[in-house]
Formats: C-alpha cells, sequence, structure tokens
C-alpha cells in the first residue's frame, strides 16, 4: 500500500501486489475503486509487479474541485515513476481510454491492453447527450447523487429506465453513491467518443506500441463494433474477444488474455 502525490498535489492511493516481475498498472472505468480490480491484480502478480490505484475522488484518493483529464493522466504518470517506468499498461472501459490518451501523450509506456472501451461510433446504441456533463453537474449540485447516477445509467450507458431502478435497489449502488461525484470526469473524457460517428482517423494515430483490444464475445454490440474499429488504428493495434464475456469481464479469463499478450509484448 503507498500513496504517491500528483503534479497538482492531490494524493493518489495504490495497492501493489507482487513482488517480481515486470511493472503492470491497472486503470479503472467509471465508478470503479480499486476493489474492482483487486481479484484481478491477485492473479496477474503471479507474473507481474501490479499497480491497482484509485483514481482521483475514488476510494482512498484524494481529488481536486478543478478537473481536467490532463490532471488524471498526470495522476497515472506519478503512479508509473513509483513502479519505475516503462511499465505495461491495462485501462478498463473509460480508463481504456484514459490510458490510450496518456500514451498518445507520451507516458512511459512499454505495452498496452484495454478491455470494452465505451466507444460510440456508430447507429447501434443512442450517442451521449450533447448536454450529459452539464446535466450530470446539475444534479451533483442539488446533491441529488441518486439522480445522477441514474441519469448515467440511462443515458450515459443507455439502460432501460426499468433495469436503471432495478440497481438501484442492487448492492453496488452504495460503493456507486460514493464514487458519484466523478461521474462528470468520465463524461468530459468521453463526450467526443460517444457521439454515434465513427472516430476521427488521427486520433491516436500516435500510438506506436504494441496494444490489445479486448471486447466480450456477449457483451454490447456497440462495444463490439467500437473495438474492431479501434484495433484498425495501425498493425500494432490487435482485436482480441473474450468468449462468453461481457463488460463484467471475468477475473480469471481476463487475467489469462493480458498475461499471454503482456509476456509476448516483452519478448
Amino acid at each position: 500500500m503507498g500513496t504517491v502525490v500528483s503534479s497538482d498535489g492531490t494524493p493518489i492511493y495504490y495497492e501493489r501486489h507482487g513482488d517480481t516481475g515486470p511493472a503492470l498498472v491497472l486503470v479503472g472505468g467509471t465508478l470503479m475503486t480499486r476493489a474492482r480490480h483487486a481479484p484481478l491484480a491477485d492473479l496477474l502478480a503471479r507474473d507481474f509487479r501490479v499497480y491497482n490505484y484509485d483514481r482521483r475522488g475514488r476510494g482512498d484518493s484524494g481529488d481536486n474541485p478543478e478537473y481536467d483529464v490532463r490532471r488524471e493522466i498526470e495522476d497515472l504518470d506519478a503512479v508509473i515513476g513509483r513502479a519505475g517506468g516503462p511499465v505495461l499498461l491495462f485501462g478498463m472501459s473509460s480508463g481504456a481510454v484514459l490510458a490510450l490518451e496518456a500514451v498518445a501523450g507520451g507516458s512511459s509506456v512499454r505495452a498496452l491492453a484495454l478491455c470494452e472501451p465505451p466507444l460510440v461510433v456508430d447507429g447501434s446504441r443512442p450517442p451521449l447527450p450533447a448536454d450529459y456533463v452539464e446535466r450530470l453537474t446539475a444534479l451533483l449540485a442539488r446533491d441529488d447523487l441518486d439522480g445522477a447516477l441514474t441519469y448515467f445509467l440511462t443515458a450515459g450507458l443507455a439502460l432501460p429506465p426499468q433495469a436503471a431502478a432495478g440497481l438501484r435497489s442492487g448492492p453496488a449502488w452504495p460503493a456507486w453513491r460514493a464514487a458519484a461525484r466523478t461521474l462528470p470526469y468520465d463524461g468530459l473524457l468521453m463526450r467526443d467518443l460517444m457521439t454515434g460517428r465513427p472516430l476521427p482517423s488521427d486520433r491516436w494515430r500516435t500510438v506506436a506500441l504494441p496494444v490489445l483490444v479486448c471486447h466480450g464475445g456477449a457483451g454490447e454490440p456497440y462495444m463490439a463494433g467500437a473495438a474492431a474499429q479501434l484495433a484498425s488504428r495501425s498493425d500494432g493495434f490487435t482485436l482480441h474477444t473474450l468468449p462468453g464475456q461481457d463488460h463484467a469481464v471475468e477475473p480469471h479469463a481476463l487475467a489469462a488474455a493480458l498475461t499471454a499478450f503482456f509476456t509476448a509484448a516483452r519478448g
């Protein structure tokens, strides 16, 4: 367990799993704390030194009211510095996009794996509303955490209202509530990547290292299409389907794919 201090003074909490092998950093998605990736980290610790951290505003990490995606990249760079980069890097869901942005900006990474980046690049689901971040921010300004979470589920994830209402009484809701104030952060990260239009031809073209793009074989069709489009960025990107998996990927299935990829990537 430990803490690094980001460039703006925000403390970022991490846990290290494993004592030997190359350093591997895990980046969580929307509402995720390090608890989500703890089972995965334990499995990967057989071959890697795994750094599993809380993104700002979540878990035990601090926050700053002046949010900017660049600050999150600086947080990640602080963790990479503690791990002793260049590192292997894995990003889940919106965390996959954060990881991509970091690599494109020059973070010290030698191989990158992504799982289920929630890009909306066609008409297979409704795009993110243009005022999505503003509506989330207004709900949170009124301390309506439940309303913000419901709006995220229906507008951000495109779940039917009945499904969103059912989740409100589920076991994950209290933890989601604790992280709800970070919803606009991922909204800002994703707002121009969930428009229903293809990715800009130059987006992430500067990423010149091995990249694995995973998606669940039993997941949402729009994520499968997005993964395929992303994997076509360059010859260095490889598409990988996780049979029978959806967005809640089973840790053993994911660990096997990541271990095979990172082992091959490091030679």
